[in-house]
């Protein structure tokens, strides 16, 4: 452990001695990028969800080419203590309007759509153990598959979280 020691010591000092940033390098609250300076923001298109009258959600990530789907919290309250979930196998070839999988509770079961034509990539195994991961956390570690999405633009067609809440509101 002291020969770690000595081996740092020398760089531990020669970062010490270095002179502070000068002030116009140091971010500041007030500090602003100069105009034409590109930030490293996500596209609208990688942290898109959309949802469906059925209940379903996707969420595109990986600058649209995969998705997770799963069903909203609405649909998880609506059908109880979920006691099983059948997961897709991996390369399923699924259309929009197909079922992905199917959620099974103290109450009922229901077939989960997707939402958009794709090919499965994985389902999400922490189901397998633990299905109620779905009731604890439905639109996040509760998600159903991870699809490869065909065609993006299909998503169009879909509501967003706005329109979603209208059809469960009314």
């Amino acid at each position: 452990m002291s020969s770690v020691a000595r081996a740092v010591r020398p760089f531990a000092s020669r970062v010490l001695a270095q002179k502070p940033l000068a002030p116009a390098c140091r971010a500041s609250p007030a500090f602003r990028f100069p105009r034409g300076t590109r930030s490293f923001s996500q596209s609208p298109l990688s942290q898109l969800k959309k949802y469906t009258e059925s209940h379903e959600w996707i969420e595109l990530a990986d600058g649209g080419k995969t998705a997770k789907i799963g069903i909203t919290d609405y649909a998880a309250h609506s059908l109880g203590d979920v006691v099983y979930v059948e997961l897709p196998e991996e390369d399923l070839e699924i259309a929009a309007g197909e079922p992905v999988g199917a959620v099974e509770s103290v109450k009922s079961a229901s077939d989960v759509l997707s939402p958009v034509a794709g090919k499965v990539i994985r389902g999400n195994s922490i189901l397998e153990d633990k299905a109620k991961t779905i009731n604890e956390s439905p639109e996040g570690e509760g998600w159903i598959a991870e699809i490869e999405v065909a065609d993006a633009a299909e998503l169009e067609a879909l509501l967003d979280e706005a329109a979603y809440k209208a059809t469960i509101d009314a």
